[in-house]
């Protein structure tokens, strides 16, 4: 091969993007979350994510960095339904709701993704959870407590949480009474919250 073929041969190596480079951590923390999400679906009994398909805690830091993006994955609706709905809260509080995001997945009567669950009754006005339909900012305004979700929302879809809920599909503020918790069993409370699930299994 002539010196001038070589040369032009190694520039090209050099100038040319690295496709082997490895992808941007948020990148492939939303495409582990989204198979995550999946499993949880179709195997809600599973066990914790093995190391190589487990999100990190670097990866899921770098998804939404700003708590401004668009609700579109996995990663950013758990995150931001944790920060919204027990922003404040001590920890047991906001693994809590993560849990309740987790258990409603796939369960018959709710959506297969967690931005269904998290979105679920806004097209009529009747959010599951209110904070995504109370007509206010979504956009997060504490950045340590929004980490601090991100981090448990990794736990959660990683299935490295205990479900203190006891399989809780609904919850409540302790400071109101609403008149469908009656319709079910209270399986516990931490701080905050009150958690219930349908006496018979039967989501409404």
């Amino acid at each position: 091969m002539r010196l001038p073929t070589i040369v032009a041969c190694l520039l090209l190596a050099f100038s040319a993007p690295l496709t082997l480079a490895a992808e941007p951590k948020a990148q492939v923390a939303e495409e582990k979350a989204q198979v995550l999400e999946h499993k949880a679906v179709v195997q809600p009994d599973a066990p914790p994510a093995p190391r190589s398909k487990a999100i990190t805690q670097s990866e899921v830091q770098a998804v939404d960095p700003a708590g401004a993006a668009a609700l579109d994955d996995a990663i950013t609706c758990m995150a931001r339904s944790i920060y919204w709905e027990s922003k404040g809260g001590k920890p047991a509080d906001m693994e809590a709701v993560a849990s309740v995001v987790m258990n409603r997945l796939g369960h018959n009567g709710f959506p297969d993704t967690v931005c269904g669950v998290v979105k679920q009754g806004s097209e009529t006005g009747n959010c599951q959870f209110s904070w995504w339909c109370d007509g206010r900012s979504d956009s997060v305004q504490e950045e340590n407590r929004y980490a601090i979700a991100k981090e448990i929302a990794r736990k959660a879809l990683n299935r490295q949480l205990d479900d203190r809920t006891r399989g809780a599909l609904y919850f409540h503020d302790r400071r109101v009474s609403p008149d469908w918790a009656r319709a079910y069993v209270k399986t516990t409370e931490t701080g905050d919250f009150l958690f219930y699930k349908p006496r018979n299994g039967t989501a409404r």
